[in-house]
């Protein structure tokens, strides 16, 4: 049987990326972001972390599914030709690679998130 490990991180550890990331436009309002990446996979295929954002919206492209878990906050979720799906405190869902469309983030958001890169 191969070794397991489990890799336990605390809220906000890392050092933060706070500038908005690849795939996300700003298109109303002025939002900010900032992201924790606190554990990344030894073979690169997945990273865990933290994410943040204040009210407005942006346009977002996924390269890759994530896996999230809203901490704090609501955001209107509207894929490009789609119907808008609220998510709010509590709630988990997934965004599948290759979505197109916006996140108007309308109370102020913290998440925990997993992507899977490979």
């Amino acid at each position: 049987m191969a070794n397991k490990k489990v890799s336990k991180f605390g809220v906000k550890a890392a050092t933060p990326i706070e500038t908005d990331l690849d795939g996300w436009k700003k298109v109303d309002g002025n939002p900010t972001m900032k992201t924790w990446i606190e554990y990344t996979a030894d073979d690169g295929s997945s990273i865990s972390g933290w994410w943040g954002a204040t009210p407005g919206t942006y346009h977002a492209t996924y390269a890759a599914p994530e896996f999230v878990h809203m901490i704090e906050g609501q955001i209107v979720i509207t894929p490009e030709g789609g119907e808008p799906v609220t998510v709010k405190a509590g709630d988990a869902f997934v965004v599948e690679k290759g979505f197109v469309g916006t996140w108007k983030i309308e109370k102020e958001v913290f998440k925990h998130f997993t992507i899977n890169l490979k």
